[in-house]
């Protein structure tokens, strides 16, 4: 079977802004049989996410991260349908998910990395299983349950940056869900790069305000929103906009350290130091800004992801994704995603 399949071309130039030509379409033959514990899958959709361009440098910075290696294929969330099997636990037509998908329109893997999924808790919608109610959806529910201690009728005020993406956008849903209310203040704000964004957050995904930081100074638009000061931070991007939401941050306050996509084409480490007035900021107000890293919180991954499943279905959380259709539109979609070119979850359509 001939499959086309993307491999890692080169690696970020000197200053660390990834290409689409970084990523090189290539055609290959898959064998004829399967060995044992082989599954032949056939790609409906792959994820595009913020942690792959860690996976772009010869170091990723974080152990768990393996770095994509040049001229050999890359990896990452897909999701799809058995085409053939020599494992009990599959059969065909079962649709199957895996966080380490090979970026190929068909391809044979271990049995051991693929998890069934039943299409019916996404009302068929398969490509939900990279996002909302996948692991995109988990960094959201838990991060926010874990990290943000938020507790109903305790007087909250979150707010989320990088709110449209993937990740922020349902982490904004889930405060509000779970309580955060202030009599005063706009009780979910979200921290976004456009005036479209701004209004998908208010008037689709039910935050109560929203911030263009390319066309507002964020530090103004927190006063205006939160005028009782920040008690949650769901942080997406880190840098400056961070350094200005956590100056604003009320005493006992709480920041969920969820990525740092600002700092991921610099050569920092992970997570990148901190200013000395933030650090100072931290220590004064008695801030807790902890690391979260979905990983280590798997063990709640089934109950959770039923959860996000019905949140989803029951119209609680409302889903928004941004679709690229094309094997060949990898790299595009990616470099999109890195630029803020997404409302929603970034993913790429491979096939019907």
């Amino acid at each position: 079977m001939l499959v086309k399949k993307v491999v890692l071309n080169s690696r970020p130039g000197l200053n660390g802004v990834p290409d689409p030509q970084n990523f090189r379409l290539e055609e290959t033959t898959l064998g004829p049989g399967l060995e044992e514990e082989e599954v032949l899958v056939r790609t409906r959709y792959l994820s595009v996410d913020p942690y792959m361009r860690c996976r772009m440098n010869e170091d990723s910075g974080a152990e768990y991260l393996t770095p994509w290696k040049l001229s050999e294929g890359v990896d990452g969330g897909g999701v799809g349908v058995v085409q053939s099997s020599r494992h009990d636990a599959y059969r065909e037509g079962d649709v199957v998910t895996s966080f380490t998908w090979p970026w190929q329109s068909h391809a044979v893997v271990n049995a051991s990395i693929l998890h069934k999924v039943n299409p019916a808790l996404v009302d068929g919608h398969v490509s939900y299983f990279l996002g909302a109610v996948g692991m995109t959806g988990l960094t959201a529910l838990l991060g926010m349950r874990e990290k943000g201690h938020v507790t109903r009728g305790a007087n909250q005020t979150l707010v989320v940056s990088g709110a449209a993406g993937a990740c922020g956008s349902v982490a904004g849903q889930i405060g509000r869900l779970d309580g955060c209310s202030r009599c005063l203040s706009k009780t979910v704000v979200g921290i976004c790069g456009s005036e479209d964004k701004c209004k998908a957050l208010v008037e689709v995904l039910g935050f109560s305000g929203a911030i263009n930081y390319r066309r507002q100074d964020v530090a103004t638009g927190l006063r205006e929103n939160c005028p009782d000061g920040i008690d949650v931070y769901f942080d997406n991007v880190g840098g400056d906009i961070s350094d200005t939401v956590i100056a604003q941050m009320n005493e006992g306050g709480h920041v969920i350290l969820c990525g740092q996509i600002s700092q991921y084409n610099k050569d920092v480490p992970y997570p990148p130091p901190l200013s000395r007035e933030t650090q100072e900021n931290l220590r004064r107000k008695n801030i807790t800004r902890e690391r979260f890293m979905v990983l280590n919180y798997m063990g709640q991954a089934e109950d959770a992801l039923c959860e996000l499943g019905r949140l989803v279905a029951s119209g609680q959380v409302k889903v928004q994704e941004t679709i690229e259709n094309g094997i060949e539109n990898m790299g595009v979609a990616f470099c999109s995603m890195m630029k803020g070119g997404n409302l929603g979850k970034q993913i790429v359509k491979i096939s019907h």
